[in-house]
């Protein structure tokens, strides 16, 4: 087990010092913005929504290495997925960091598992998402 969290850790380092899509879409159709001010953590998501899928997604944030981690996986989990998968993938990853079961996450995301031992880090974890939620309830830009 200890080569899993090994793993995981490295997944979650990586990402956290070289995030993916970390950068403002300028053509946006919707973004959204969650912060953490418990902790001072906060992520804004850019989307660009086309035909009822999630054609792009990215962020910008700041804040510790689960929150930037997180956000980052969950870019690429999301892109081109039908944004009425959306929910269902927000249920699994909230399952995933609330209660360590990875069998419904795929890739990396699963690297995050490890969350659910932190309390206080699971909504760090959970920021990109409810950025995302923001996101889909705004009005286009």
């Amino acid at each position: 087990m200890h080569d899993a969290n090994d793993t995981h850790q490295a997944v979650i380092l990586d990402h956290s010092s070289r995030p993916r899509n970390f950068l403002v879409l300028a053509d946006a159709s919707h973004i959204g913005h969650a912060a953490n001010p418990a902790c001072g953590d906060a992520v804004t998501v850019y989307l660009t929504l086309d035909a009822g899928r999630i054609a792009a997604i990215t962020f910008q944030g700041k804040g510790c290495a689960i929150s930037q981690a997180s956000a980052s996986l969950m870019t690429l989990l999301l892109q081109d997925q039908p944004l009425d998968r959306f929910g269902l993938l927000w249920a699994r990853f909230r399952h995933l960091v609330t209660t360590g079961e990875t069998d419904e996450i795929p890739d990396e995301t699963a690297a995050l598992a490890g969350v659910h031992r932190f309390p206080a880090r699971i909504k760090c974890a959970l920021l990109g998402w409810q950025a995302v939620l923001d996101a889909v309830k705004s009005q286009p830009s």
